[in-house]
This record gives C-alpha cells, structure tokens and sequence, in this order.
C-alpha cells in the first residue's frame, strides 16, 4: 500500500512563504501525474497544481505565479513552494498520486486515488 505523507504546514502572516513536502512510499518517477490539493472549512477540494509524469506544470489561476510544484524523484518526494501568501491560502493542503495509466498526462480528480493526511496552512493578516 502506496503511503504519502505530508509536512511542512505550518502558520504565517501574509506575504510569507512555507514549502511543503510529500514524501512517498516508493519512488515516484512512474507516477501518471501528482497533485496538491487544498481544502478550506465548507469549501470544496480545489487542485492547486499539479506536475505529469513528462514534468508538465499547472497551476490554478488562484496561485499562477506565486505557487511552484516540484518533485525530487531520488527522494521519492513532492514538493510545494508557496511564496507571497494570502489569508485565502489558508486550508488543509494534501499531495495525491494518480500513479498508472493516463499515458503520462493528468487526469480527472478520481483518477487521483492515492493520498496523503493533509497539513494545515494558516496565513495572517
């Protein structure tokens, strides 16, 4: 069984940075397609960004520019660095794997079937 965990969470005044790590149980050079999620209380899960097994980038348009996903496969980790940090970041952020199929392209949100126990960002005014 696939483990992910998450770390790096933490609290910041806005205009700060956090990098947020995924480490995984296997490596993950063969995965389709990973992700980070966030999820703020009575909202919806949104994909923040995501990276292709070709390395291929995406960001939502919340984070364009301020948000860089990145992975180290060695290390068998994710990574999320978030710079320039609003209070509207603020949400349980979670790293996901959709490791096989999709021929090396990201896909839907229920191909995503692995995840992690999610880390808690929460950015000040």
């Amino acid at each position: 069984q696939v483990q992910l965990v998450e770390s790096g969470g933490g609290s910041v005044q806005a205009g700060g940075s956090l990098r947020l790590s995924c480490a995984a149980s296997e490596y993950i050079y063969s995965y389709n397609c990973m992700a980070w999620f966030r999820q703020a209380p009575g909202k919806e899960r949104e994909r923040v960004g995501q990276i292709s097994y070709y390395g291929t980038t995406s960001y939502a348009d919340s984070v364009k520019g301020r948000f860089t996903i990145s992975r180290d496969n060695a290390k068998k980790t994710l990574y999320l660095q978030m710079n320039s940090l609003k209070p509207e970041d603020t949400a349980m952020y979670f790293c996901a794997a959709d490791r096989f199929g999709g021929g090396g392209y990201c896909r839907g949100f229920e191909y995503f079937t692995y995840w992690g126990q999610g880390t808690q960002v929460t950015v000040s005014s």
